[in-house]
């Protein structure tokens, strides 16, 4: 069992997400705008969780 099973996103977009947020320390509004963007529309909310 991964790390990633069960998740909705699939493991690029959430690696993606923890890396942007990490390396640019990007609000999670900004990262919400970001990744919608590229086609994977989320939440900012389900970020934070």
């Amino acid at each position: 069992m991964g790390i990633f099973s069960g998740r909705y996103y699939p493991q690029d977009v959430i690696l993606w997400a923890v890396r942007w947020y990490c390396r640019y320390g990007v609000s999670y509004r900004d990262l919400e705008e970001m990744l919608t963007e590229r086609g994977a529309p989320v939440d900012h909310t389900t970020i934070y969780r």
